[in-house]
């Protein structure tokens, strides 16, 4: 038996770049699973919103509601220019944006109302992906690994290189996947330090120098002592990171470059040699970065075609919104810690 469904993938990471749009025609035929790209976008935040997504942690609790239900308005109006002349999805599958992430307290919020979203576009949505797997005791993160299982399983290990490094592989059969360090998440911040929105291509760690004292603290951070499941997010980065780097009187490009060098160290401790890696999300574009990693590990990095490297969190989030419309697993309990695998996300109608 066959089943297919166009679904759109709405995803926003915590690079605060903007948001990307996957289009995507899935279909189910026996035990196998394909995907066909219809159409990719990308909209850039503005400063405002940009600086809205940044700070919204700070709000009390009546603007922070508030906020939540105008983002999923402005994610259903963006959505409808996206969908403009193109074919009508099945359902809208919006991951929103991460403000809070304390899985240890059960506690995790994606902003992005999605009755706002269906209200907006008149299109069934599927939305906050991530509680369900809390409340089972999960860490509700990361989500993209049954996708990676069932649509890329042709590769030894997935890594996608966003605001977060993450990877994702089996383990005799067993999906395992976990943060493996900060990645454009602290990048970001000093590149923009020095003006710059993001470190393109490397640049500016290319030119820096290894702060080998910075560089043994970064490794011995508590968090790579922990065993998965485990999850990285904003607060945990900013109280045991961010204060690390304050210590340090160098360069921004001395640190960017001992973040890459971090990076590389961390991602080499995660994989075995002589195994097919596909590399995606922003740092793949990082020519200085992908360089260290060919360089010093002894893997084949595949860095695939921009559309996939670009968007394929999105496409795995729209296919998470196949697999939740069909009543199949979407959360995979063994890379989460729940009690058990679960079909996450709410489903909202505009009409019935």
């Amino acid at each position: 038996m066959k089943i297919k469904k166009t679904i759109l993938g709405i995803m926003s990471g915590t690079s605060l770049d903007g948001l990307d749009f996957a289009l995507c025609e899935f279909e189910k035929s026996g035990n196998n699973y394909s995907y066909k790209i219809i159409k990719t976008d990308f909209f850039e935040y503005d400063n405002v919103i940009k600086k809205q997504l940044e700070t919204a942690q700070n709000l009390n609790s009546y603007n922070f509601i508030k906020f939540h239900k105008e983002y999923g308005k402005f994610m259903g109006q963006k959505a409808n220019v996206f969908l403009k002349n193109k074919p009508k999805p099945d359902f809208i599958a919006s991951h929103g944006h991460t403000v809070f992430h304390k899985p240890e307290e059960q506690v995790t919020f994606q902003i992005g109302d999605g009755a706002f979203i269906a209200a907006e576009t008149g299109i069934p949505v599927i939305s906050d992906f991530r509680n369900l797997d809390t409340a089972l005791g999960g860490q509700g993160a990361p989500l993209v690994p049954v996708g990676d299982k069932l649509l890329f399983h042709e590769y030894d290990y997935c890594i996608n290189l966003g605001g977060f490094a993450n990877i994702s592989y089996d383990v005799e059969g067993i999906r395992t996947a976990f943060d493996i360090c900060p990645f454009n998440f602290i990048i970001n911040k000093f590149a923009q330090l020095e003006g710059k929105e993001y470190d393109k291509d490397g640049e500016l760690g290319k030119s820096g120098n290894i702060n080998k004292q910075l560089l043994d603290e970064l490794n011995n951070i508590d968090y790579y002592k922990f065993s998965p499941p485990k999850s990285l997010a904003r607060e945990y980065v900013e109280n045991f990171y961010l204060p690390v780097f304050s210590k340090y009187k160098i360069s921004n490009e001395d640190v960017i470059r001992t973040v890459y060098e971090h990076s590389a160290f961390q991602i080499n401790n995660c994989i075995s040699p002589d195994k097919k890696v596909l590399v995606t999300g922003g740092g793949a574009h990082n020519k200085f970065f992908i360089s260290l990693l060919k360089k010093n590990i002894k893997n084949d990095f595949i860095i695939p075609d921009k559309e996939l490297i670009d968007f394929k969190e999105a496409i795995i989030f729209a296919f998470l919104g196949f697999l939740r419309s069909i009543g199949e697993i979407n959360t995979l309990a063994s890379v989460t810690g729940a009690k058990k695998d679960s079909s996450g996300g709410n489903i909202c109608y505009s009409a019935c």
